[in-house]
C-alpha cells in the first residue's frame, strides 16, 4: 500500500511540474531556415507562390503522397489557399496572405487539432544569378501548458521539414 501512495505521489508531483511549468514557458515559437538557390527569383517564386507545386518540393507531401488536398481561392499568389488531411502529417490549412512577385510570400498556416495559427513567410533575394531564400514561420501556442512544452522543441521539429523543403526546392528550380 506503501508503494502505491508513494507512486501516485510521485504521479501528481509529474503532472503538477508539467503543468505549473507549462504555465510559466512561453507559447511563442520561431523558426528560421535560409539557403541559396542558382535559379532567378521569379522561377523559385513560381513554385513556391503556387500550391499545386508544393507536391513537387514539400517534404509533407513527399512523407504521405495520399495526403487529401482542397485547393480554393486564387490559383497562386495572395489569397491562394489549400487544406489538407493526413494520417501522418496531421489536417491543416494554408493561406497565402501576402505576395510581392520575386521578393516575399506571406502565409497563415492553421492547425484544427491544436486550434492554433503561425504566421509565416519567404523572402527571396536576388544574389547574383542566384537567389537567397529565407523561410520563417512565427506561432503561438495559446494558454494550453501542454503545447507550451511542444513551443519548447517546434525549431528543432519543424526546422528539420524546412531544411529538407528548402533542400527539394533547390534541386527543383536548379533543373535546366
Amino acid at each position: 500500500m506503501k508503494i502505491l501512495k508513494w507512486l501516485l505521489g510521485v504521479v501528481l508531483l509529474m503532472v503538477a511540474v508539467l503543468l505549473i511549468g507549462g504555465m510559466m514557458l512561453s507559447p511563442k515559437f520561431s523558426v528560421v531556415r535560409n539557403t541559396t538557390i542558382a535559379a532567378p527569383p521569379d522561377k523559385v517564386y513560381g513554385l513556391l507562390a503556387d500550391p499545386r507545386r508544393w507536391n513537387e518540393w514539400s517534404v509533407w507531401h513527399q512523407r504521405d503522397p495520399a495526403m487529401q488536398i482542397a485547393y480554393s481561392g486564387a490559383p497562386s499568389g495572395a489569397g491562394a489557399a489549400w487544406e489538407w488531411k493526413s494520417k501522418s502529417e496531421g489536417d491543416g490549412k494554408m493561406t497565402f496572405t501576402a505576395a510581392e512577385p520575386g521578393k516575399r510570400l506571406g502565409y497563415d498556416l492553421y492547425f484544427p487539432d491544436f486550434g492554433t495559427t503561425s504566421q509565416g513567410e519567404f523572402t527571396l533575394v536576388a544574389d547574383g544569378a542566384g537567389t537567397r531564400v529565407a523561410w520563417a514561420m512565427n506561432g503561438d501556442m495559446g494558454s494550453n501548458p501542454f503545447f507550451r512544452w511542444m513551443a519548447l522543441g517546434a525549431d528543432g521539429m519543424v526546422g528539420k521539414d524546412f531544411e529538407a523543403g528548402l533542400k527539394a526546392l533547390k534541386q527543383l528550380a536548379e533543373k535546366p
